[in-house]
């Protein structure tokens, strides 16, 4: 019994190697409140990181066969064999396509680098509302203006490939194979790069409606 002294020391023993049994629970409930915190599970801010690296992919691949796009060519014209030369900056479209890629790649970096930093450390990657929302906001942002971006090229790209119908303006594609494909290729990671931004508002969505 405990009041000869006999078996104190066993209780004492107890106590020291369950303390979660003789506080009830309690450090249980810290990692289980700990993680309800976090809003996110580790696997959804894996994929947060994924989603910021293809972001990423996207916009320095868009950005890259951008500025890459340019090529001379001959086209014919009422039969007149003139020559032509073509580039990315020559149309305002493609240079906000250019700009828009540039931005959006050092948005991603950030966010990438920010991202990875606090999985590393273990760390809430979205901490507070008030950042969820700056975040989303700024991902709808960056969504929006690659999307159209991507809409405004791909005007000037299909008029390039298919010309003026009842008119003499030639299909520049056919004298201007590499540039026309450079440019649907930067077209192309555009609409992918804004694809991997609505899916990471999406991310943020929910983690906003686990925290309401």
């Amino acid at each position: 019994m405990i009041m000869n002294g006999q078996r104190a020391p066993e209780a004492y023993k107890m106590a020291a190697d369950h303390p979660a049994a003789v506080n009830g629970g309690g450090t249980a409930t810290h990692v289980a409140s700990a993680a309800a915190r976090r809003g996110f599970s580790r696997r959804a801010e894996v994929a947060l990181l994924v989603l910021r690296a293809l972001s990423l992919v996207g916009a320095v691949m868009a950005f890259s066969f951008m500025l890459t796009a340019k090529q001379s060519g001959v086209v014919s014209v009422y039969g007149l064999q003139l020559s032509v030369s073509s580039q990315w900056s020559n149309s305002y479209a493609f240079q906000y396509l250019a700009v828009m890629s540039a931005i959006a790649a050092a948005y991603s970096l950030l966010q990438l680098l920010i991202t990875g930093s606090r999985l590393l450390k273990n760390a809430p990657v979205i901490p507070s509302r008030r950042q969820a929302w700056l975040i989303l906001a700024a991902d709808q942002i960056f969504a929006y203006a690659m999307v159209s971006a991507g809409s405004a090229a791909s005007g000037i790209t299909n008029l390039n490939r298919t010309g003026i119908k009842h008119t003499a303006l030639p299909n520049f594609c056919k004298a201007l194979p590499s540039f026309c494909d450079h440019i649907a290729v930067s077209i192309a990671f555009t609409f992918f790069s804004f694809v991997s931004f609505a899916a990471s508002s999406l991310q943020i969505v929910t983690w906003l409606s686990s925290k309401s």
